[in-house]
């Protein structure tokens, strides 16, 4: 009886043991694993992004991805009040979230800071990554400059992408020289600064020249990167004749001059004729004098005859 009584004992404990344990292993985890590495807490807006996904395939995430509990709370509380756009895009950080703990070389954690921050998750994030030593990784440009200024390291997934971007996009023009012969005949190859070939059709005859080419296209190969361009034609400028004005005759200025009219004296009825048709030049200003009784008296035919002999005389 005793062995039977001690062995239910023994058997007893064991599974109070595996009970407790199973029960330690669930229950939510407030603070980080200490495991090599350092902890990268991801912020809401790179869950409704969703490129993190790719990034996290790629094999260049190493380190452990911790997702608060009131990142969490955000996401769900724009699913749920927020308008139509909030919330599909609300729905898919949840998405992404899922995903990422599916990667099986990623190991991401579930932070319990509460599932709401009063002070505002930004602000959340800021002091969780003073307390554990971790990074931020977010695409917010606030969040981002205010993490810098506390002197935080911040992962930007739009910084990576800028840098992974190419360096000339299609239509774009830059000075080139070729160094060698391409694949086909009529082209010729040369090398960006970053050492990204560059093939130039149409350009065999330019090779150990540098010249203006245009990017046509770009393709992006697991061994690297290629990019397609062709030379610029100046255009020739041809030389346009000089216009000849027509050869025509100067226009001729007549100058005429005004004679005098000829007065021919033959008798003195012509001549008295002929004053009367003359145009006098000016007329002789008269001297205001009182009216007298001769001046009253109108004018004989003889003396006014003989002011006008004597008018003519003296012009």
């Amino acid at each position: 009886m005793e062995t039977t009584t001690e062995l239910l004992l023994v058997v007893a404990v064991l599974a109070i043991l595996a009970e407790v344990t199973y029960l330690v292993a669930k229950l939510p985890r407030q603070t980080l694993s200490k495991k090599q590495g350092r902890p990268i807490l991801v912020d809401t807006s790179v869950l409704i992004d969703g490129r993190i996904i790719s990034v996290a395939q790629s094999g260049f995430v190493t380190d452990t991805l911790v997702i608060p509990r009131s990142v969490i709370g955000e996401l769900q509380f724009l699913a749920d009040n927020a308008d139509h756009d909030k919330r599909t895009r609300a729905r898919h950080g949840l998405d992404i979230v899922t995903e990422l703990q599916n990667i099986p070389h990623i190991t991401v954690e579930i932070l319990q800071d509460g599932s709401k921050a009063n002070e505002g998750v930004d602000e959340r994030l800021l002091t969780l990554a003073k307390k554990h030593s971790a990074a931020i990784c977010t695409i917010d440009y606030n969040l981002n400059k205010v993490a810098v200024v506390e002197g935080l390291t911040v992962l930007n997934v739009n910084e990576l992408a800028q840098s992974l971007r190419m360096a000339y996009l299609p239509g774009e023009r830059m000075l080139l020289e070729l160094v060698q012969k391409g694949q086909e005949q009529h082209q010729a190859v040369g090398y960006l600064p970053d050492g990204t070939m560059v093939v130039v059709e149409n350009s065999q005859k330019n090779i150990g020249q540098s010249i203006e080419v245009e990017f046509i296209r770009s393709l992006q190969t697991a061994a690297g990167r290629m990019m397609f361009a062709k030379p610029i034609e100046k255009p020739v400028q041809q030389k346009q004749p000089l216009k000849q004005k027509p050869a025509g005759k100067k226009p001729v200025v007549q100058t005429q001059t005004a004679e005098a009219p000829k007065v021919y004296h033959s008798d003195k009825r012509d001549h008295h004729t002929a004053v009367k048709q003359r145009p006098f030049a000016h007329k002789q200003p008269q001297s205001k004098q009182r009216p007298s009784q001769k001046q009253n008296q109108p004018p004989r035919s003889s003396d006014h005859e003989a002011k006008l002999l004597d008018l003519v005389d003296k012009q």
